[in-house]
Order: structure tokens, then C-alpha cells, then sequence
């Protein structure tokens, strides 16, 4: 049962709410149910290549918003 995020089209509140199988939810605001589903950052936890590496967590991640060529925390360049 995914938990998604949506911005109601008619007043603009964003939200999470847990959405069942055949279930259209709505706006908990003003309860429209004219949403638009937006993209959440996931949290994951991927298991490391090589034994003694730290594994890495998408949502703590820096690596995303960095523009250097190398970078100390995520161990590139």
C-alpha cells in the first residue's frame, strides 16, 4: 500500500495520503478529488559493491545537487 503525494489542482494543498487498491483520494482541504500526483524523493538504502564501504542512503545524499567534478562524501573522482 504506497503512500503518494499530491497538490490539489482546485486549492493547491499538497499532501500524502495512503492510497488503497480501487480508492480515488481526495483533498483533504476542501476534498476535491482533482490531484495531481507529484514525484517524492525515496529513501533507500543500497547495499555496498565492496566489503568495508559504507552503504549509501539516496535520501541523505548530497551527490544529487553537487556540481563539483569529484566529491569526499560519495567517494567520486
Amino acid at each position: 500500500m504506497p503512500i503518494y503525494e499530491y497538490r490539489c489542482n482546485n486549492c493547491s494543498n499538497s499532501f500524502e495520503t495512503l492510497v488503497l487498491k480501487n480508492e480515488t483520494p481526495a483533498c483533504p482541504a476542501c476534498k476535491s478529488t482533482e490531484l495531481s500526483r507529484l514525484l517524492s524523493a525515496c529513501g533507500f538504502v543500497s547495499n555496498s559493491s565492496s566489503p568495508g564501504e559504507p552503504a549509501v542512503s539516496s535520501a541523505s545524499s548530497a551527490c544529487g545537487s553537487c556540481s563539483a567534478g569529484s566529491c569526499a562524501s560519495c567517494g567520486t573522482g
